[in-house]
C-alpha cells in the first residue's frame, strides 16, 4: 500500500513593523510642524526649542517602535502612532498656551511662571520607561491573572489613598490627589489599571453564574438576586468615589467599565438594565443631596447662567473657531477658557482648530478604541478578550466623559484627556495601558505554532497496525 508524501504549509502573517515606523514618522512631523506653526504665527520665528521637541519626541517614539520591533514584533501598527500623535500635539497646544500666558503676564508687568510644556515631555519620558518595563516584564498576558485579586486590592487602595489624612490634598474642589515629596499624583489613574485587570480576571471565574437568568421582563432575562452582590459592590464603590472625593469623572468611569465588560462577559442584556436603573438611582441621590453635583448639572443645563464660568467659556471659545478654527496660534485660549492645557484643552483645540479639528482628534481616539476591540476579538483566550476589552473602552469612556463635558453633552466632570492634557500622572499611566493593550495584541496576532510533521514511514507503520 503506498502512502502518498504530504506537505505543511505555515502562512505567517506579516509583522507590520515597517507600517508602524511610516506611521511614526508622519505623526512626528505633523506634531513637530503643528509646534513650528505656533511659533511662527504667535513669535513670528521658528521657536528655538523646535530641535529639543522634535528630538525628544522621536526619539522617545523611536525607543518604543524598537521595543516592540524586538520584544512584541506582532504588536498592533496602529496603536502606538495614535498615542504619538496625540501626545506630540498635547504638547504643541501646551507650548501655545505657555507663550500666551507669558504675553499676558509680561503686559500686566508680571513676571511670568515657567513654561509647562518641558515639564509634559519630561512627563512623557517618564511614560516611555513604564511602557517599555511593561512591554519587557510581561511577556504574556495571561499570567496576570495569577494576581486578580491582588490588583483588586491595590485598586482600592489607590482610590482611598487621597482620604488618608495628611497624605490627600484638595485640588479644584475634589480630593483626588496625594501630594508626597513636594510632588502631587493622582492615584486613581494608575487604580484604572488594576482594577480593569480585577474585573477581567474576576468575571472569567464568575461568568458561567452571573449569566444564569432568573425572572424575565420586557423580553429581557433579568440575573438572578443572589448574583447581584458584583454590581452592587460596585455601584456602592463608585458611589463612595464621589461622595468622599467628590470625584464625578471617575465615579462614572469606574462603574460604567464594569457594567459594560459584566455585559461582554454574560452577553446578557438584563444586566445593562439593572446598571442603568442604579446609575440613574445614584444620580439622583447624587443631585439632590451635595451641592458640587447640583452645581454640575446645573451649569449643564443652564450653562450661561454663569457669565465667566467654565463651561460657558470653553463653549464661546468653540463657538469663535467655527467650523474650520482661527488657526494654530491665532485664537486666545490662555484667556477664554479655564484650565486651557489640562481640563479644557479639547476646547482650546476647537478655538483653533474649529470643529474639523476635533473631529479629527477624536477620530484618532476613536482608531485606538477600534484596534482596541480588534485585538479583543482576536484574543484566543477570554481573560485576554476581557482585559483587552475594558483597556479600550477605558480610552473610550474617559473620552466620552471630557469631550461631552466640555461640549455641553453631558454635566462636566473634570477627567484628562489622554495624552495631551497637562499632568504627569495621567499621561505615565496611559503609556502603562498602551503597552498592555500591544502585549496583548502580541500574543493574539502571533501565528500558532504548528504541529510537527508527521514522517511517510510514520503513517505507514500506523496503517499496518489497523
Amino acid at each position: 500500500m503506498s502512502i502518498a508524501s504530504t506537505s505543511v504549509i505555515q502562512i505567517i502573517p506579516r509583522t507590520r513593523r515597517g507600517v508602524e515606523l511610516m506611521l511614526l514618522i508622519i505623526a512626528i512631523a505633523v506634531s513637530v510642524a503643528a509646534y513650528v506653526n505656533i511659533g511662527l504665527t504667535v513669535q513670528n520665528k521658528v521657536p528655538a526649542s523646535t530641535g529639543y521637541y522634535a528630538a525628544g519626541i522621536g526619539l522617545l517614539a523611536l525607543i518604543a517602535h524598537l521595543a516592540l520591533r524586538y520584544r512584541a514584533p506582532y504588536a498592533d501598527p496602529v496603536i502606538l502612532p495614535c498615542a504619538v500623535l496625540l501626545n506630540g500635539l498635547g504638547v504643541a497646544m501646551i507650548h501655545r498656551v505657555d507663550l500666551g500666558l507669558t504675553a499676558a503676564a509680561e503686559a500686566a508687568g508680571r513676571t511670568p511662571r515657567g513654561p509647562a510644556a518641558p515639564q509634559q515631555i519630561t512627563w512623557t519620558a517618564v511614560g516611555i520607561v513604564l511602557f517599555l518595563v511593561v512591554i519587557l516584564v510581561v511577556r504574556d498576558h495571561r499570567r496576570l491573572q495569577a494576581f486578580t485579586y491582588t490588583a483588586g486590592l491595590v485598586g482600592l487602595v489607590l482610590l482611598v489613598l487621597p482620604l488618608v489624612p495628611g497624605l490627600g490634598v484638595d485640588i479644584n474642589g475634589a480630593r483626588i490627589w496625594i501630594r508626597f515629596v513636594g510632588m502631587s499624583f493622582q492615584p486613581g489613574e494608575f487604580a484604572k489599571l488594576s482594577l480593569v485587570v480585577f474585573f477581567a480576571g474576576y468575571l472569567v471565574v464568575k461568568r458561567d453564574v452571573l449569566t444564569l437568568a432568573g425572572h424575565r421582563f420586557l423580553g429581557l432575562d433579568l440575573p438572578r438576586a443572589r448574583d447581584l452582590g458584583p454590581i452592587l459592590i460596585a455601584w456602592g464603590v463608585s458611589l463612595g468615589v464621589l461622595i468622599f472625593e467628590k470625584d464625578l469623572g471617575s465615579s462614572l468611569l469606574f462603574f460604567g467599565l464594569f457594567l459594560f465588560l459584566l455585559y461582554v462577559a454574560t452577553e446578557r442584556a438584563g444586566w445593562l438594565l439593572i446598571g442603568g436603573l442604579l446609575f440613574a438611582g445614584g444620580a439622583w441621590f447624587a443631585y439632590g443631596a451635595f451641592n458640587h453635583v447640583h452645581k454640575r448639572v446645573a451649569d449643564w443645563l443652564d450653562p450661561f447662567n454663569e457669565v465667566g464660568g467654565q463651561v460657558s467659556n470653553g463653549l464661546f471659545g468653540q463657538a469663535w473657531g467655527g467650523v474650520l478654527g482661527r488657526g494654530l496660534g491665532q485664537g486666545r485660549p490662555e484667556i477664554l477658557q479655564f484650565y486651557a492645557q489640562s481640563d479644557f484643552i479639547i476646547s482650546s483645540f476647537g478655538e483653533e482648530l474649529g470643529l474639523t479639528g476635533m473631529i479629527a482628534i477624536i477620530l484618532v481616539y476613536t482608531l485606538i478604541v477600534e484596534r482596541g476591540l480588534r485585538t479583543a476579538l482576536g484574543c484566543r483566550d477570554i481573560f485576554g478578550k476581557l482585559l483587552a476589552t475594558g483597556l479600550a473602552m477605558s480610552f473610550a469612556l474617559q473620552v466620552f466623559v471630557i469631550v461631552g463635558g466640555v461640549t455641553g453633552l453631558i454635566p462636566l466632570t473634570g477627567l484628562a484627556t489622554p495624552f495631551m492634557a497637562l499632568g504627569g500622572t495621567s499621561l505615565v499611566a496611559n503609556w502603562a495601558i498602551v503597552a498592555l493593550l500591544l502585549r496583548i495584541s502580541d500574543q493574539a496576532r502571533r501565528p500558532q505554532t504548528p504541529a510537527a510533521p508527521v514522517s511517510d514511514e510514520t503513517i505507514a507503520m500506523a496503517v499496518q497496525k489497523q
